[in-house]
């Protein structure tokens, strides 16, 4: 299965997804254009009857996203749409989107994720990067501050020291110095990038899909979460996944001592 959109296509790899960004001679830069194709993209993966149980995520050619496309003329009017509204209306719909995916997100990364691209870059369950990949905070660059939960995401990943670093000096962080930070969970070949990224999801789709996206959103939680909180949406997510057809199946799998066959049910 292939199909095209503005600026993403999306093929379909047994039970995985893969949405492609695509704008290459911009680097991937994400235009409204370009956010409305992946967000249809995404429609298409969560439909009930897809069959898709995992997402990779990666960009078109050299790079996966180099931020917002700043050169794209406006779709409103010629008169230019306000910062503010374009968070609002554009990047942080598809951030949100990404968070609360019905699918666990393998994201790889090949060339830049600047900007907004490293924040969807860091939207992803597990991210890979290519040897050749790097990060960049590049919001000093032209004046502005960090955006796309920058601020949020990346003291919690890599602490406040670092953080502010990459904000504040916008310096290109390398893949393999991103991984010795904890920013990202592994790094290969460029050519093996692919590969790697769908095993990953391969493993992914075959488990059991509603406790994997609500392991991800208890994580989430946590991170503002007091313990006695965070031990009430565990017992809440957990009474979710054990009315699911797959933790029947994970029990009598354990009981069996036979591999469980999850069902994505």
């Amino acid at each position: 299965m292939r199909k095209d959109f503005d600026r993403a296509h999306l093929t379909a790899h047994g039970s995985v997804a893969v949405l492609t960004m695509n704008h290459p001679e911009s680097l991937n830069a994400a235009s409204a254009k370009m956010v409305r194709s992946m967000l249809a993209a995404l429609d298409e993966i969560e439909a009930p009857d897809s069959g898709l149980r995992a997402l990779v995520l990666t960009g078109d050619g050299r790079g996966f996203c180099s931020g917002a496309n700043l050169t794209e003329p406006s779709e409103h009017g010629g008169k230019p749409l306000n910062v503010g509204e374009t968070l609002d209306h554009v990047y942080h719909p598809l951030l949100r989107r990404l968070r609360d995916l019905r699918v666990p997100i393998v994201v790889a990364v090949n060339g830049a994720a600047a900007g907004v691209g490293m924040s969807l870059a860091l939207m992803g369950d597990v991210v890979i990067a290519a040897r050749s990949a790097y990060f960049l905070q590049a919001f000093a660059r032209i004046g502005l501050i960090p955006d796309g939960g920058s601020t949020w995401l990346l003291p919690r990943l890599i602490g406040f020291a670092r953080a502010k670093e990459l904000s504040l000096l916008a310096e290109k962080l390398p893949a393999e110095k991103a991984l010795e930070w904890g920013l990202i969970n592994r790094v290969c070949d460029d050519v093996a990038l692919k590969g790697e990224a769908l095993k990953i999801a391969e493993k992914l789709a075959q488990g059991p899909t509603t406790a994997l996206v609500l392991t991800r959103a208890l994580y989430f939680q946590s991170l503002d979460n007091v313990y006695e909180r965070q031990l009430e949406a565990e017992r809440d997510a957990q009474v979710q996944a054990s009315q699911t057809e797959d933790f029947r199946e994970g029990i009598r799998g354990f009981i069996n001592k036979q591999p469980a066959v999850f069902k994505g049910r």
